[in-house]
C-alpha cells in the first residue's frame, strides 16, 4: 500500500507531471525540442519566462535561433524575399493554464483587432509605458477605409484569410496592414505587411511593403510556442535618423503581447 501511495505522489505531483497528462491526452504535440532542438539552456530559460526571447539585427548578422529544417517551420524565407535592412526575432512559450490551446484559439485570437488599442511598449525617451496603438481596427479593404468590427469567435480554422488593418500608431499616426492567416500542419500562421508607407510628418520612414512580421502558433506539449521574425528596409540616409531595429523589435513586442494576453484569456 505505501509503494502505491509513493507512486501516485512521484507521478501526480511531480512538476513534470502536467507536461506529461498533456503528452497522453494529445499524442500528437510536438515538444518544443523537436522544434528547437539547438537552444542552449539559457536561451531557453528566456523562451520559457513571461517576456519571452527577442533580439534585433541587421541583415548581415544573421537570426540567432532557428527552428529544425525538418520541423516544417520557416519564416525567416518569408521576411527575406522583402531584403530587409534590419531583422528582430522573438520566441516564447506560454505555459497552458485552465486548458490545453488549440490552433482555433489561435485563430480567434489574431482575429480581435481591435485588442491591440492600448497596448503599451518602454518609451526611453519619455520614461514611461505608452500605448503604441492608440486604435485598432478593420477595415473593408486597401482602397475602403472603413471600419469594420471583429467577428465573433470561430469554430473552425479556414484554410487561409486575408484581412486589412488600420492602426493609429502613436509615432508614424494611421499606419495600413494586410493580414495574411494559412494554416499550416501544425499550427498558425499570421503575416502582417503594410500596404502604404510609414511616416513620420509626411516623410516617408518605411515605403509599402517595407516592412512584414511573420508570427507563428503552434500546441506544443510544454504550451502554446508563440515564434516570430520581423523585417524591414530602410535606406541608409533613413537608417542614419530613424532608430529602426528599436522601430522593428517594440511593434513586434506589442504584436507578440497582444497574442500572449488574448491566450491567456481564454
Amino acid at each position: 500500500m505505501y509503494v502505491l501511495m509513493i507512486i501516485f505522489l512521484l507521478t501526480f505531483l511531480s512538476p513534470y507531471s502536467t507536461t506529461a497528462q498533456t503528452s497522453q491526452q494529445n499524442p500528437s504535440l510536438r515538444s518544443f525540442d523537436e522544434i528547437f532542438p539547438g537552444v542552449i539552456e539559457n536561451q531557453k530559460n528566456e523562451v520559457f519566462s513571461s517576456a519571452g526571447l527577442i533580439r534585433s539585427h541587421r541583415k548581415n548578422e544573421g537570426l540567432e535561433i532557428l527552428p529544425s529544417g525538418i520541423s516544417g517551420v520557416d519564416l525567416q524565407s518569408v521576411v527575406m524575399k522583402t531584403n530587409p535592412s534590419f531583422l528582430s526575432e522573438s520566441l516564447l512559450v506560454l505555459p497552458y493554464q485552465r486548458k490545453t490551446l488549440d490552433c482555433i484559439d489561435a485563430y480567434n485570437v489574431i482575429g480581435k483587432i481591435s485588442a491591440l488599442k492600448g497596448l503599451v511598449y518602454r518609451s526611453f525617451s519619455r520614461n514611461a509605458e505608452v500605448p503604441l496603438f492608440e486604435d485598432a481596427t478593420r477595415i473593408q479593404g486597401p482602397q475602403r477605409n472603413i471600419a469594420i468590427p471583429d467577428p465573433p469567435p470561430a469554430k473552425e480554422l479556414p484554410s487561409s484569410e486575408i484581412v486589412y488593418i488600420r492602426l493609429k500608431d502613436a509615432n508614424f499616426g494611421n499606419t495600413f496592414y494586410r493580414g495574411e492567416m494559412s494554416a499550416g500542419t501544425f499550427g498558425v500562421y499570421y503575416k502582417l505587411t503594410n500596404f502604404r508607407s510609414l511616416s513620420y510628418f509626411l516623410f516617408p520612414v518605411l515605403r509599402e511593403e517595407k516592412f512584414s512580421a511573420v508570427l507563428y502558433m503552434e500546441p506544443l506539449v510544454e504550451g502554446m510556442l508563440v515564434y516570430s521574425v520581423a523585417g524591414a528596409d530602410a535606406s541608409d540616409f533613413i537608417s542614419n535618423r530613424v532608430d529602426i531595429p528599436s522601430a522593428i523589435s517594440k511593434r513586434l513586442l506589442v504584436f507578440i503581447t497582444w497574442i500572449i494576453e488574448g491566450l491567456k484569456s481564454l
